[in-house]
């Protein structure tokens, strides 16, 4: 046996434990969820085959659009809202400054705070009777002299959203550390130039910090948008998986969830997660070609 045929089985060999584990966990679950979708498939009973009879269900299903509004609404304003967040955060850690590493490591903890214990805190804390938020604005009113009255928020259909979107963005420190490290490589030189030029902080950030961050936020801005429509244990925690008020909380995994576990129509439920991929693979791809000149344009300095 020659040496290239024994180091390419020593190597298979070495990497069989990953590549089982990628066929049986990952490729099988795939490649089955594809076949059940054109499926009547319980769980309890053998599958049945029926062609695109889920996918027509879809198009007649009105809980699969008020899914779909739910979760465009959250993505739509959380990530933009998070990213602008995460991004000033970064540029204020970025400074020098005593206790930083105090400061960073505060910023940081919210987003390694475990989803049920955040969603938990959050839904004490956005209580329209006895939440710290509402007392906040209710002593603030006090204050002014004004009556100001906290909204209902996760109780409110009107509010529900706007208080995941607001609880989203209290857990940035990820994205913050992405920005923090794109800050630590723009050239110094590049802001000298710029204030020999007679640019501001406001004109530095925006023609230096912004173009040279263009990989970063690219990034960012895809993740973001893939787990904002993915978005889905803070709901189910926060309403015990009913979406309600009103459905106002009905994101299309926590929808895809209920068909699943609730309904077990499973073969309804992996038609829901084959067209959720169909739209983030469409959606990734548009926004790559979209975005592409300026992430290179930026690399390149």
């Amino acid at each position: 046996m020659s040496a290239r045929r024994r180091n390419l089985r020593n190597g298979l060999l070495f990497c069989s434990p990953a590549i089982i584990g990628l066929a049986v966990f990952t490729a099988y679950p795939v490649l089955a969820s594809l076949y059940y979708s054109f499926c009547n498939y319980t769980v309890l009973k053998p599958a049945t085959f029926v062609g695109l009879a889920n996918y027509r269900a879809l198009i007649a299903d009105k809980f699969f659009y008020q899914s779909l509004y739910n979760t465009l609404y959250y993505a739509v304003l959380s990530v933009p809202l998070g990213m602008v967040t995460a991004f000033l955060l970064a540029v204020l850690l970025n400074a020098k400054v005593r206790g930083l590493a105090f400061f960073r490591t505060i910023f940081y903890l919210p987003s390694i705070v475990p989803v049920v214990a955040s969603s938990v805190l959050w839904l004490w804390l956005l209580n329209p009777d006895s939440g710290m938020v509402n007392a906040i604005i209710d002593a603030i009113g006090r204050m002014l002299g004004i009556p100001l009255q906290g909204p209902g928020w996760m109780q409110s259909p009107e509010w529900s959203k706007p208080s995941l979107i607001l609880m989203s963005t209290w857990g940035v420190g990820g994205w913050m550390v992405i920005f923090l490290a794109g800050l630590q490589d723009v050239p110094r030189e590049m802001y000298e130039a710029a204030a020999i030029d007679g640019a501001g902080r406001g004109g530095m950030l925006w023609h230096v910090t912004v173009p040279f961050m263009g990989r970063h936020i690219v990034f960012v801005t895809v993740m973001g948008l893939i787990g904002a429509s993915q978005f889905f244990a803070p709901a189910y925690v926060m309403t015990g998986g009913s979406g309600e008020p009103a459905g106002s909380t009905l994101f299309y995994s926590l929808y895809l969830f209920q068909q699943a576990f609730s309904y077990f129509q499973m073969g309804y439920a992996c038609a829901l997660a084959w067209v959720l991929f169909a739209v983030i693979f469409a959606g990734t791809l548009l926004f790559f070609k979209a975005t592409g000149r300026f992430a290179e344009a930026t690399g390149e300095g």
